[in-house]
């Protein structure tokens, strides 16, 4: 079988290169996740945190994402605004336990990085975002 790898490899360089990279990728990522400061957690985690531990929630999506429908008690501040450290509203939450919330939860992972090193302690990031929460028919605020 090994012998049959290595003229496979010569015959399809360009298809075992994308494998080889996207297993590297996979692995980076994978031990990136693990190192980070920023954990995420799932809905029914997200729910005992602001129950029990007053949790505040920094929704990241646009005002119009927002007013559609949006987590209660959350804030909607926008990734602009903590990238350029201009979220003044939210400096108050340093201590407290934060989740911050987007579209699907793809990029608040990125954001919530930003907050760690602006002195943030304790920030969490709900995974599949809001669209998960809709999806498990959690209740949304409507403006």
């Amino acid at each position: 079988m090994t012998l049959e790898i290595i003229p496979f490899i010569k015959n399809h360089l360009l298809l075992s290169l994308g494998w080889i990279v996207l297993f590297i990728a996979i692995i980076v990522l994978t031990v990136k996740s693990k190192l980070s400061k920023v954990k995420i957690i799932n809905n029914a985690q997200a729910i005992n945190m602001i129950n029990k531990l007053d949790a505040v929630i920094i929704d990241i999506r646009s005002a119009d994402s927002f007013k559609k429908g949006h987590i209660t008690q959350s804030h909607n501040i926008l990734p602009i605004d903590i990238k350029n450290a201009n979220a003044k509203t939210i400096d108050k939450f340093k201590e407290n336990l934060i989740i911050l919330v987007d579209e699907n939860g793809l990029s608040s992972s990125s954001i919530g990085e930003l907050l760690v090193k602006q002195g943030f302690l304790n920030v969490y990031t709900l995974k599949d975002g809001i669209a998960g929460w809709n999806g498990e028919n959690l209740p949304l605020v409507k403006k």
